[in-house]
């Protein structure tokens, strides 16, 4: 098939971590590497499989309570670049940016946050920034790169892993990246919408 890319390295970030398990043993057994960041990060090693933290890639710690874990440029080169561009590949090797191929993202709780009856403050704090700027990222290069943008997509992924090992195709990729957009789209709306109505 036209666009094949292997997956080599994961960027794993999520708020959800049910369901995660057979995504994971699965994409071990075809032996891809695992980067991610602290809770996250701490429930794949729980799991017995090695996981990079971000922090080291980036050697920055996770600031300002959390709000700033992934917001970098050796994270967001590592997925924003392109795999056939001289120029792009270049500086990933002159800044030592690990290529990433696969985007695991499950976004802070929103609206169940809203609708739970929270107060302003907390609903702020579950306005998720790193997370749908990742996907966002992902779903801009899907060309090189797969995006699950919620774990509704986690057996999605599972199927494709179980059918074709670690590679996915260029459909593939851009049927991630349109569901990935879907998803920044209602979140942002939502927002919007609690913005609005406050």
């Amino acid at each position: 098939m036209a666009g094949t890319k292997q997956i080599k390295t994961a960027l794993i970030s999520v708020f959800h971590k049910d369901g995660l398990e057979d995504l994971l043993k699965k994409l071990d057994e075809e032996g891809v590497k695992f980067l991610s960041t602290g809770g996250t990060q701490e429930f794949i090693e729980s799991l017995g499989y090695e996981c990079r933290k971000v922090e080291d890639v980036t050697t920055y710690p996770s600031i300002l309570g959390g709000r700033v874990k992934t917001l970098h440029p050796k994270v967001f080169g590592g997925i924003l670049a392109r795999r056939d561009n001289e120029g792009d590949q270049a500086q990933m090797r002159e800044y030592d940016i690990p290529a990433i191929d696969l985007v695991i993202v499950d976004l802070y709780p929103f609206e169940q946050t809203v609708a739970s009856g929270a107060s302003a403050e907390d609903i702020i704090e579950k306005i998720d920034i790193g997370g749908i700027s990742l996907i966002r990222a992902g779903g801009k290069n899907f060309k090189d790169v797969v995006i699950i943008p919620s774990k509704a997509e986690y057996p999605v992924l599972l199927q494709l892993l179980n059918t074709k090992g670690a590679k996915t195709d260029l459909e593939d990729r851009r049927m991630f990246a349109e569901r990935a957009f879907g998803v920044s789209s209602h979140y942002d709306t939502a927002i919007h919408e609690w913005f609005a109505t406050e």
